[in-house]
């Protein structure tokens, strides 16, 4: 019962939005990520989606929940800023299949502490271009398996 930890799709760049970051929206190219997540994490279908609570995260997340009828719950501990809380929320879930949908300063600050904690194996060049997302596999209480998923075009 794998964590899907997904990084939101493209969503522009953030000194060319004018209004507030939160409501910074997915480009069509994030849309396209988006669309192409829901054939990637196929394997791996959650019972639960988690995200953000900033429009760029449920709007990545939000195909995902449509096809599998099942709403996208936003939570603040998936918000920019929120490391630590996050971490802990990746850690409740490990026994669970779960997609939480986050951002680029959350996703390596989860990944750092699973390899240092649990011993993680991340590879040799760990990523988390927008759009993507690793599959995190735990037994008895620790994660013990990572596996990259590449972002749609």
């Amino acid at each position: 019962m794998p964590v899907l930890l997904i990084r939101h799709g493209h969503a522009g760049n953030r000194k060319d939005w004018r209004g507030e970051d939160r409501l910074r929206p997915l480009t069509p190219k994030g849309y396209r990520q988006a669309l192409a997540l829901v054939k990637r994490v196929q394997p791996w279908p959650p019972a639960r989606i988690l995200s953000s609570p900033y429009v760029r995260c449920v709007q990545t997340v939000q195909p995902l929940g449509d096809e599998l009828g099942l709403k996208v719950e936003e939570v603040e501990e998936l918000a920019e800023g929120a490391g630590p809380a996050a971490v802990a929320l990746v850690r409740r879930f490990r026994d669970r299949p779960v997609a939480l949908c986050t951002h680029g300063d959350i996703v390596p600050e989860v990944l750092i502490a699973l390899a240092g904690e649990d011993r993680l194996d991340l590879g040799p060049d760990p990523r988390q271009p927008k759009g993507s997302a690793w599959v995190l596999q735990a037994e008895d209480g620790r994660f013990v398996k990572a596996s990259y998923l590449r972002p749609g075009r």
